[in-house]
């Protein structure tokens, strides 16, 4: 039968070369279905290439399963079920436009992301990230075929413990417990400390995924508006005196999607009411590292029995390096920790080698100061721009990846983002971090990725042409 002609070059290994060629001849049909190839030695003979490379293609090409073999009855090509074709694609997701906007925000990759919640790929140190990670897979130490520890990786935990010295906060290392992300963290959380019907306080916005998740505890939510000035206190407390939260669920440092951290008088009397009223707080520290001069957390002021701290790496090493870690009170952590081993959620081992020799190298440390400085700069520029479009800033702007603006009068955030999906930008309109009146005048902005020309003149065109997309 004939093979596919391959004229090898340099750019690519000849392994990848022949699985390409012979990939691209089953799926045009140029290799029937059924098909019997050559024998391992005729193939080599006809391709120019040694029996040991021509395997290795072969075993790709079986583990994509276009081909089949047998035991001496040689190599086929392989019958294949019928793809259906996208006309008949049926997306099961719900449809509303909050939906559609938010999908693109967690998972759609390149274009234009201004309303991201990640920052851009260039931004990150991606060699010392490969570096670590070839270090961790070389290392003895790497249980290959062995779950992780239920508590985490003992060293990375140790790593942990000295980083947190650092902000204040002193913790016996059985008290450091990975999680594989934040999200799934303040899940098992939740599940250990919230029951159905109980009330969870939220700030007024917050992360859209709080309220999903808290949705599926069958929790009631109320919520307290996140003010410059960090709240108005009066409320707040008659808020707890009449809706007795259990507890309060806040990021203290560098507010997803305001920006906004709690300066150290904001957090006492925040700290003084909820102690007061028995709400006990969960503090939500994934964005904390990239402050410029971070205000004490809460959990380091108030202790753990008042404060579970939750932590994280996704924002500024990598979103695919998903190491996070919760500090909690001694039987909180027991609990943790078995709830881990009961649902499955142990750490990836491998992730957390790779996390531990970044935190221990020095490379997080400089990376990070990198980071600070960098949103820094970047943050300056956009606030200017962002004031010519017509928008306000009413949180300012001390660092880290966000900024919140108010949008020109009249223009809702809902109808814009629409329009910038459609032309290939991803914006983040208020309407997704909460559901209070207000928020569609709002917009979430990514510093990192709006400090680029063609954001700025993409969002300049759209504010322009917004009354003809009403």
């Amino acid at each position: 039968m004939p093979i596919p002609q391959i004229r090898f070059h340099d750019r690519a290994p000849k392994v990848q070369q022949i699985v390409d060629a012979f990939t691209q001849a089953i799926e045009t049909g140029e290799l029937a279905a059924g098909s019997k190839l050559p024998s391992v030695r005729e193939l080599g003979e006809q391709l120019g290439v040694g029996k040991f490379t021509l395997n290795e293609a072969l075993d790709r090409l079986r583990g994509r399963h276009l081909l089949t073999s047998s035991q001496g009855r040689g190599h086929f090509v392989a019958n294949r079920l019928a793809q259906p074709s996208s006309s008949t694609w049926v997306d099961l997701l719900p449809q509303d436009l909050l939906s559609v906007l938010r999908r693109p925000l967690a998972i759609a990759p390149g274009g234009l992301r201004p309303g991201g919640g990640h920052l851009p790929e260039d931004w990150l140190d991606s060699d010392a990230l490969r570096q670590a990670m070839r270090s961790a897979v070389r290392a003895p130490s790497l249980r290959v075929a062995s779950l992780g520890t239920p508590a985490g990786l003992l060293p990375l935990r140790q790593a942990l413990q000295q980083k947190l010295q650092g902000e204040g906060l002193s913790v016996p290392v059985e008290q450091i417990i990975t999680t594989p992300n934040t999200l799934q963290g303040l899940d098992m959380l939740m599940r250990l400390l919230a029951r159905p019907g109980d009330t969870v306080l939220l700030d007024a916005p917050c992360y859209f995924n709080f309220h999903a998740n808290l949705a599926l505890h069958g929790v009631k939510v109320v919520t307290i508006a996140r003010r410059p000035d960090g709240f108005d206190f009066a409320a707040l407390e008659q808020l707890l005196a009449e809706q007795r939260p259990s507890l309060y669920l806040t990021t203290g440092v560098l507010h997803n999607p305001t920006g906004h951290s709690f300066s150290p008088g904001q957090a006492f009397r925040l700290l003084q009411l909820t102690r007061q009223y028995g709400c006990h707080i969960v503090e939500d520290d994934l964005y904390g590292d990239l402050h410029p001069n971070p205000p004490p957390r809460l959990a380091a002021l108030a202790g753990l029995e008042q404060v579970t701290y939750l932590s994280g790496f996704s924002k500024i090493l990598s979103a695919n390096v998903r190491v996070s870690y919760v500090v909690a009170a001694p039987q909180l952590a027991a609990n943790l920790t078995n709830m881990k081993l009961m649902s499955g959620g142990i750490t990836s081992e491998l992730f957390e080698q790779i996390v531990y020799r970044l935190l221990s190298e020095g490379s997080y440390a400089r990376h990070r100061k990198r980071m600070v400085q960098r949103l820094l700069e970047a943050g300056g520029r956009v606030e200017q721009w962002l004031r010519r479009c017509g928008c306000e800033l009413p949180m300012g702007f001390e660092g880290g990846m966000f900024i919140w603006a108010r949008l020109p009068a009249g223009v809702n955030g809902e109808r814009l983002a629409e329009a910038g999906l459609k032309r290939g930008m991803v914006l983040a309109p208020g309407a997704l971090f909460g559901y209070e009146g207000g928020m569609r005048d709002f917009m979430r902005f990514n510093v990192g990725h709006c400090d680029d020309f063609r954001v700025w003149e993409g969002v300049e065109g759209l504010l322009s042409t917004y009354p003809l997309l009403r």
